[in-house]
């Protein structure tokens, strides 16, 4: 009994104090406890309502599931720190002096964790991007993983990841490639060369895309002989698919045919040409300029 008083001593030893009451190590064992377990009560909260919810009531949006377990992960921790920060006496007024501090210190240096961390909660709220969502930017292209209060997780087309700050999510210009629907065009523009029969081009070309399975009736695809290009007659190609993770495939195949049909008809496809004019040099300058007999 008088070993476990010795130790029950040391665990409630005064350390240092914030507040009234002393910080003691019983009182820092008893603030870490506090920390992990709500660090885990909120992982699990947001794996609930995000994964339990999601697949037992399909007709919640997964988007709207993902910014609640947000929300709700976030809060818990809030609460469960400022309860554990009680817990060792840290008191209020000691709070609103460190969040003034750190108000200050945003002012001069924070800036930019600030301004991600208010682009979350935007992005969080108003959802101008969602998991699952394919979106370009800052020269990033990929799909949507993860929304954090941060930034933003993309999952890119070679299976690279990329962290993209939310700030850089608000401030710039992206290109939301899903943010009604999943259909997307293909667009991709067809050369032949001069003095082909282009009511034939446009015939093998419309017969191409209309015949492919992936491409949609609705918008109805369109052929434009739109240039008359340098080495070229240039024909512009604009079709639907259903779903962006089609378009590359569909884009191939279309070559593919296209090419195949015209080596049957004789239609060529030219590479760049350029023609070269040589004027005639007076016979003086070639004197001056040529070479000299040393002899």
């Amino acid at each position: 009994m008088k070993a476990w008083g010795v130790v029950w001593d040391a665990f409630n030893a005064p350390m240092f104090s914030l507040g009234e009451d002393p910080v003691t190590p019983l009182s820092l064992i008893v603030l870490v406890v506090i920390f992990t377990v709500t660090w885990f009560v909120a992982g699990r909260v947001r794996w609930a309502l995000e994964d339990q919810i999601g697949q037992r009531v399909e007709e919640i949006p997964e988007a709207l599931l993902h910014v609640v377990g947000n929300l709700a992960r976030y809060t818990i921790i809030l609460v469960g720190w400022f309860i554990g920060l009680q817990s060792v006496g840290f008191q209020l007024d000691a709070v609103l002096v460190i969040f003034g501090a750190l108000g200050v210190g945003m002012g001069f240096g924070l800036q930019n964790i600030a301004n991600n961390f208010v682009s979350g909660v935007i992005l969080l709220v108003e959802r101008p991007i969602k998991v699952g969502d394919v979106i370009s930017v800052a020269g990033e292209l990929g799909t949507v993983e993860r929304v954090g209060i941060r930034a933003t997780t993309l999952r890119k087309f070679d299976q690279t990841q990329a962290i993209v700050p939310n700030g850089d999510l608000i401030s710039s210009v992206v290109n939301n490639w899903t943010l009604d629907d999943r259909r997307v065009r293909v667009d991709f523009v067809v050369g032949v060369a001069y003095g082909s029969d282009t009511r034939l081009v446009e015939r093998l070309i419309r017969e191409a895309v209309t015949e492919h399975e992936l491409v949609l009736d609705d918008p109805e695809p369109r052929i434009f002989f739109f240039e008359f290009g340098d080495s070229s007659l240039n024909f512009r190609v604009l079709a639907y698919v259903a779903d962006i993770s089609e378009r590359f495939s569909t884009l191939s195949d279309l070559h593919f045919t296209i090419d195949e049909s015209f080596r049957e008809h004789d239609i060529e496809i030219p590479f760049p040409q350029r023609d070269l004019h040589v004027r005639s040099i007076d016979e003086d300058v070639a004197f001056r300029h040529g070479p000299t007999d040393s002899s």
